[in-house]
C-alpha cells in the first residue's frame, strides 16, 4: 500500500512545461543574438569550444533533479505491518451519478467535480465509520467496496469521471439495491446510504428501492446538484469544450435538478434531502445526521505502520545535481598531436 504525504505538492508539477518553455525560448533567443554579432563561420570559430548538446544535458539533469525533489516533498509512503484495528462507527454507502448531464456546469466548476470536492472533505471528517463509493449512470456499479481506509476512499475519487458507466441515464434504484448489497447486517452498527444526483432521466422504482432500504433500517438521504430552471450540457472533445450537447433535432439538451424525485426517495429512506449550492454542498448536513446513527464496533484489516521514502528521491536529486555541476558546456577539442613534432 502506497499513500503520499503531502499531497499538496503534486502542483509543482505544473511548473515543468513552463521551465521548459522558458528554456527553449532563451536557447533560440541566445542563438539569434549570436548571429548578430558577424558572419555565422566566423561565430563558429570563436564558440567551438562551448557545447550545445552539453547545455541541453545540463538543463535536463536540472529538470530531473527538479522532478525528484517534488517527489521527495510529496514523499511517498510504503504499508509495511497489516493489523485488524477495531473502532466504533457507522456503515456509509456514497452512491454518484456520473452521466452527462453532472458536467452541467451551473454548480462550478460542474455539478461532478464539486461533489468529489465536497466528498473528499467529508471523508476527512469521518471518524471511525466504514465508507463505500458507487457510481452510476444507465447501470450502476461499485467503485470502493466499504473500508475504513480513507486513503484509499480519496485515490478512488480522484478516479471517478463520466466515462465509469457506459450506458446514460440514471438509474437510481439499481445504485440503492447495489448499496443495499454492500452493508454487513451482522454488525448493529447504523447504516446510511448518500444519493448524490440532478435526479434526472429516471428510470427504475427508486422510490419503492428506498422504502425497502428503510425497511431494512437503512436510511436514505439525498442531494440534489443542478438547478431546477436548467442549463445546457458542454460537450468536450480531447479535453476542450467545443460546444454543447444536441438532441437528434440539433436542438440544445437542457438538463434540470429533478427535486421532487429527489426528495420523494429520501421520504420513502425516512432520510433528509438537501440542495447543493455553490457555497454549499450539503454535505456537512448529512455528516451530522450520519453522525446520529448508532454506532457499534467494526473491525478491518488496514495498513498501520507506513516507511517514508522521500530519501531515495532526495538521494536522486542530490546526485544529479553534482552530476550536473561536474559537467561543462565546454568540448573535449582533438589535440592535432603530429603538429607538435613539425619542423619549423
Amino acid at each position: 500500500m502506497i499513500r503520499y504525504e503531502n499531497t499538496e505538492y503534486w502542483w509543482a508539477f505544473l511548473l515543468i512545461p513552463i521551465l521548459l518553455f522558458i528554456f527553449w525560448q532563451y536557447f533560440n533567443w541566445r542563438r539569434k543574438a549570436l548571429l548578430k554579432w558577424g558572419d555565422s563561420t566566423v561565430i563558429s570559430k570563436l564558440t567551438e569550444t562551448i557545447s550545445p548538446s552539453k547545455i541541453v544535458w545540463k538543463f535536463t539533469l536540472r529538470m530531473l533533479s527538479f522532478i525528484f525533489l517534488i517527489l521527495a516533498l510529496i514523499n511517498p509512503q510504503v504499508g509495511t505491518k497489516l493489523e485488524e484495528v477495531k473502532r466504533k462507527g457507522s456503515e456509509l454507502m456514497i452512491c454518484l451519478d456520473v452521466s452527462n448531464s453532472m458536467l452541467a456546469q451551473d454548480l462550478q466548476p460542474n455539478r461532478l467535480e464539486m461533489a468529489k470536492r465536497a466528498l473528499s472533505q467529508m471523508v476527512d471528517k469521518l471518524q471511525g465509520d466504514k465508507i463505500g463509493i458507487i457510481v452510476f449512470a444507465g447501470n450502476a456499479y461499485t467503485q470502493l467496496p466499504i473500508t475504513s481506509d480513507y486513503a484509499a476512499a480519496k485515490m478512488f475519487l480522484n478516479t471517478i469521471n463520466t466515462h465509469l458507466v457506459p450506458t446514460q441515464g440514471t438509474a437510481i434504484g439499481t445504485a440503492i439495491k447495489l448499496a443495499l448489497e454492500s452493508f454487513n447486517y451482522d454488525n448493529p452498527s447504523g447504516k446510511a446510504i448518500v444519493i448524490i444526483s440532478d435526479g434526472e432521466n429516471h428510470e427504475d422504482n427508486a422510490v419503492e428501492t428506498a422504502q425497502e432500504a428503510y425497511n431494512k433500517n437503512v436510511v436514505v438521504h439525498t442531494i440534489g446538484f443542478g438547478s431546477p430552471g436548467g442549463t445546457p450540457i458542454p460537450l468536450y472533445k480531447s479535453g476542450k469544450q467545443t460546444g454543447f450537447r444536441t438532441d437528434k433535432e440539433g436542438n440544445t439538451i437542457i438538463t434540470k435538478l429533478n427535486e421532487k424525485m429527489l426528495q420523494e426517495i429520501a421520504a420513502a429512506g425516512n432520510g433528509a434531502y438537501i440542495r447543493a449550492t455553490n457555497s454549499n454542498a450539503g454535505l456537512s448536513f448529512i455528516l451530522s445526521e450520519i453522525q446520529n446513527l448508532e454506532k457499534a464496533e467494526l473491525s478491518s484489516t488496514m495498513y498501520t505502520d507506513f516507511e517514508d521514502r522521500f530519501q531515495i528521491f532526495l538521494a536522486c536529486a542530490i546526485f544529479l545535481i553534482v552530476l550536473e555541476w561536474l559537467i561543462t558546456t565546454r568540448k573535449y577539442l582533438k589535440w592535432n598531436t603530429h603538429k607538435l613534432f613539425e619542423k619549423k
